[in-house]
């Protein structure tokens, strides 16, 4: 196990890299941010300008700048924004909790409901209950996340005053960004659950657990489901390291003091390091989750601990 958490750390730094290289060079072909910053300051020269470069830094080479890069991501100094000079580690520090807490609370919750929901269809196969949790999940599917967040602030905060329409003041703030989430997210794992069940129910061992005269649930939960994990925890894996890295819109439409904000707000005034630091990190989370559901898998399946060791 050593062994192999050893290479996929190794492939995990290699992707860091080619990941940071790429959002270097792309970003830079988005425009010059001396013109951003420029910009409502009257009549500006050319040596206006490039006193703004290399105020920045940008009047370096590449490879030098992006050298630099690298050596403030391994002391955990990304520099300082374009815009203001505040440390871009301090903004970072203040954004990734908030995106982190709204990513664990949607899924969180998407499971909690898609498990019972996607079994229980499973087991009523083809029966009303069956089909009307199939078409709620079909429904659930068809909605936008950002036409359903708008629609969560017209109906709950606009509408019935419950929940506040934005911000992040205390947990009823978190209410309508997680639930507008998690709708999305149910709605695809319930499916995944129903499939993954319905394989699993018609294996001999299940009848053989039921022959035995153990309780259905002990049947469902602990043996089918402990043996249909593998795929599921792939996929919410997957799905997780997806929901960090696109859960921008709904940031930004309930004004979320995330990682999404922060990114959308860097690309718009072109601010390198707070982009690349905001794309870092967030590749680096993605990878570490890939890393931690490859460990479960020999967490779940004691034959694939069998086949590392």
């Amino acid at each position: 196990m050593i062994v192999f958490i050893a290479r996929r750390v190794a492939l995990a730094v290699f992707v860091v890299l080619v990941v940071t290289l790429l959002v270097s060079w792309a970003i830079r072909l988005t425009g010059d941010p001396a013109i951003m910053l420029a910009q409502g300051a009257g009549s500006v020269t050319e040596e206006d300008l490039q006193r703004i470069r290399i105020a920045l830094g940008l009047d370096r080479p590449f490879l030098v700048q992006y050298l630099g890069f690298l050596k403030g991501l391994v002391t955990g100094d990304f520099g300082r924004s374009f815009l203001g000079g505040t440390p871009v580690s301090l903004l970072v520090g203040r954004a990734l909790p908030a995106t982190l807490l709204l990513a664990f609370v949607s899924l969180a919750a998407s499971i909690l409901v898609s498990i019972p929901l996607g079994i229980h269809a499973a087991v009523h196969r083809g029966k009303a209950v069956d089909q009307l949790i199939r078409i709620l999940s079909l429904v659930g599917l068809s909605f936008p996340n950002f036409w359903l967040a708008i629609m969560m602030v017209l109906v709950f905060s606009i509408g019935l005053g419950w929940l506040p329409p934005s911000g992040m003041e205390d947990a009823s703030s978190l209410v309508m960004p997680a639930a507008t989430m998690a709708v999305i997210l149910t709605a695809t794992n319930v499916r995944l659950v129903r499939t993954a069940m319905l394989e699993t129910l018609s294996a001999q061992y299940i009848m053989v657990a039921r022959s035995k005269g153990l309780r259905e649930r002990v049947v469902l939960y602990k043996h089918a489901l402990r043996n249909c994990a593998i795929p599921l925890i792939t996929y919410i894996g997957l799905q997780f390291g997806g929901l960090v890295g696109g859960i921008v819109v709904v940031e930004q439409v309930f004004a979320w003091p995330g990682m999404g904000s922060l990114a959308f707000d860097a690309i718009a005034a072109r601010d390198y390091p707070v982009l690349q630091a905001v794309i870092t990190v967030l590749a680096i989370l993605i990878v570490v989750i890939n890393l931690a559901v490859d460990i479960a898998y020999g967490l779940v399946d004691p034959r694939i601990r069998a086949g590392v060791s």
